[in-house]
């Protein structure tokens, strides 16, 4: 049963893991298989240029940007100010208490 625990969605945020880009944010805009997605950010990777991504070399949050699921439903795109703001929105409230709540320095 090595079912992964949900499959990505379209809006959910990721962190990569690997790559040139380890440790960056992104948004998964497209599920391509059960192996792979495409990602991007708005900034340094946009909309029309996204990177395809091996899901295992991806953090999955358990966080769906609204504004970019609806936006790539209705019109099969989202602009990279929405992808930008999503992250940042993302990176400033969760990841926060994220950490705020993991201070393991003893």
């Amino acid at each position: 049963m090595n079912e992964p625990e949900s499959s990505p969605q379209i809006g959910q945020l990721v962190r990569i893991l690997q790559g040139r880009d380890a440790g960056q944010f992104a948004i998964v805009l497209k599920v391509l298989d059960e192996r792979f997605v495409f990602i991007a950010d708005g900034d340094k990777r946009k909309f029309d240029r996204p990177k395809k991504k091996n899901i295992n070399h991806l953090e999955f949050f358990d966080y769906v940007s609204p504004e970019v699921q609806n936006s790539i439903s209705e019109t099969g795109r989202v602009t990279n100010g929405k992808l930008r703001f999503a992250v940042s929105k993302f990176v400033n409230e969760q990841i926060t208490d994220f950490e705020k709540g993991e201070h393991l320095d003893g």
